[in-house]
């Protein structure tokens, strides 16, 4: 086993989901590689596929959107990262908004606009820096459990360590 995935699998981190695009051209990918920065503006940094669809239409449009998912998003992130099938298109499973900076995920935990600052590839990856126009999280006191108090953890946010899913 490669010992730089490994130490990256060890890592862990929460999954997000970056969409750019508009239309018959939108594109997508699961991403645990980023970080935040915080500023005026703040950014977001993340490791990119430099050949994924998302990378080319971000680089294009400039505009993007980074979603945080929930544990019942797990198939949809295997559905964008391009090891789970996807019939009819990964955009078909899910509820998504169109949106200025690309699609959005309406039942998403969080999200944020971004506009690219800069890409530059690092290693095997295109490290892309982008401004954050606009937030938006949900309040997680009101969806983290169902109103009987019981919690099937559905809306915990999805996290990837070792190559597994669980619940933030």
């Amino acid at each position: 086993r490669d010992p730089f995935r490994a130490l990256r699998g060890s890592l862990g981190g929460i999954v997000t989901l970056w969409t750019s695009g508009s239309g018959g051209d939108r594109a997508g990918l699961t991403v645990t590689s980023l970080m935040v920065a915080n500023g005026e503006p703040g950014r977001v940094l993340g490791l990119l596929d430099p050949d994924a669809d998302l990378t080319l239409a971000l680089e294009e449009t400039e505009r993007g959107v980074v979603q945080l998912l929930r544990w019942r998003h797990r198939d949809l992130a295997e559905m964008f990262a391009g090891v789970a099938p996807a019939p009819g298109g990964v955009f078909r499973h899910g509820d998504f908004a169109d949106g200025p900076a690309g699609p959005r995920l309406t039942d998403a935990a969080g999200w944020a606009e971004v506009r690219l600052e800069s890409a530059v590839d690092v290693g095997w990856s295109r490290l892309v820096t982008c401004v954050v126009e606009t937030v938006e999280l949900a309040d997680e006191g009101a969806s983290d459990s169902p109103s009987d108090g019981a919690s099937d953890g559905a809306d915990a946010l999805l996290v990837h360590r070792r190559g597994r899913y669980s619940r933030a």
